[in-house]
């Protein structure tokens, strides 16, 4: 029974364990992401977060205590190597240094780049400045290794969700929870009468009518004035005489 024992031993002895996990972190410091399977980014993620912590505070004795857990090492070397596609020479994580700032010798061994340890502390501590935890994710993307068969995960930092995201197939029960939205849909929309659509008509449409019926009205009426002003004047009939008009008067 595994009483007392902390962690995973990942078919690992304990060195091999701590050699793995030191780079996996700094594969993770330097890309932003690393593509591994499901144990190890478990196993791996606590040791990076307590990294970041430490990086968070700053000064010498945190320098030196990185130093001590993980090994330090020049970084971002394949930007300058003319062998790495300019396609796979981005990073949505971090600004990657220019190529002036990475020197070779005559003999290709590189003489001059960016560490490991002043990333930490000047690019991924500062970054995390606001957040208390949390500083990575795992993303599953529905891949698994060739052999054994193991799930394929991504380890990432977060930060980035405004970026490209990364995700895998959807879950067993979110698929069957669509379909029976989807069929729900469908019987609503077969069992509801088919009603005709009445024609849409904007607002402007509706002034533009109410406009033009009001000016036909004022042209009508000032048609019926202009008729009746213009109307000649029917001279008056004279009264009709009698029989008793025509006598003399006495």
């Amino acid at each position: 029974m595994r009483h007392r024992i902390h962690g995973k031993q990942l078919c690992r002895d304990s060195e091999h364990r701590t050699a793995m996990l030191r780079n996996l972190a700094a594969g993770l410091f330097e890309h932003g992401q690393i593509e591994t399977t499901l144990p190890k980014a478990k196993a791996v993620q606590p040791f990076v977060e307590k990294i970041i912590t430490i990086a968070k505070r700053g000064g010498f004795n945190s320098r030196k205590r990185i130093e001590q857990m993980i090994n330090d090492r020049k970084i971002h070397v394949w930007v300058a190597d003319p062998n790495v596609p300019d396609s796979a020479k981005q990073n949505d994580h971090f600004d990657l240094p220019s190529d002036g700032s990475i020197e070779f010798n005559r003999y290709g061994e590189v003489r001059k780049a960016p560490r490991l340890v002043q990333h930490l502390m000047a690019v991924v501590g500062p970054k995390f400045a606001d957040r208390d935890g949390g500083y990575t994710r795992i993303i599953k993307i529905g891949k698994r290794r060739l052999g054994d068969g193991t799930d394929l995960v991504i380890l990432q930092l977060v930060g980035e969700e405004e970026g490209p995201q990364i995700g895998g197939g959807d879950s067993r029960r979110r698929t069957q929870k669509q379909r029976r939205r989807d069929f729900a849909a469908k019987v609503l929309i077969s069992a509801a009468p088919a009603e005709e659509e009445a024609p849409v008509v904007d607002e402007a449409d509706d002034d533009a009518i109410v406009n033009e019926e009001r000016a036909t009205e004022v042209a009508e009426n000032a048609e019926e004035v202009t008729a009746v002003e213009e109307a000649p004047e029917v001279p008056e009939a004279p009264e009709a005489t009698t029989e008793e008009d025509k006598k003399p008067k006495e």
